[in-house]
């Protein structure tokens, strides 16, 4: 590595600080509609799938173990966020599912998260933004598992 690449930050770190940002918001926003949900809950439930998602699959998209997982979807359980329910697919499995409770979660996401996007393409305009979007996409091509 050059010198003068030892004082600029990887581009990993470069992705995850506005990603913290938007996160940081959205808890906020959470926190103030009067939900007490973790960090650690709201990143699992944001990986349930709008058909619902396995324990097994939660915990491989959230890279910690079944027990962790099992033990975080109690929570949300316990919360009303979710829902276990038998897995059309196989009767001997279950699903977690999203609750009208849980559901409240995104909506009152979704305008921080537009929020945040229109933010952040006021200040690099449509061109920079498009463009961004389109090395992400292209980089999701090659680091995401669960396209």
């Amino acid at each position: 590595m050059a010198d003068d690449d030892a004082d600029e930050l990887n581009l990993a770190l470069l992705m995850f600080i506005p990603y913290r940002t938007m996160e940081s918001a959205v808890m906020t926003a959470l926190k103030s509609a009067g939900h007490d949900i973790s960090l650690t809950q709201a990143r699992v439930f944001q990986r349930i799938s709008p058909e619902g998602s396995r324990l097994a699959e939660l915990a491989d998209a959230s890279q910690v173990s079944k027990q962790t997982i099992g033990s975080i979807v109690d929570q949300l359980e316990r919360a009303g966020y979710v829902r276990r329910v038998p897995d059309p697919r196989d009767a001997r499995a279950r699903l977690v599912t999203v609750t009208a409770r849980g559901h409240e979660l995104i909506e009152l996401s979704l305008p921080v998260v537009r929020d945040t996007q229109s933010q952040w393409t006021a200040h690099l305009g449509p061109e920079r933004t498009r463009q961004l979007r389109q090395a992400l996409e292209a980089l999701r091509e090659i680091t995401d598992p669960y396209l």
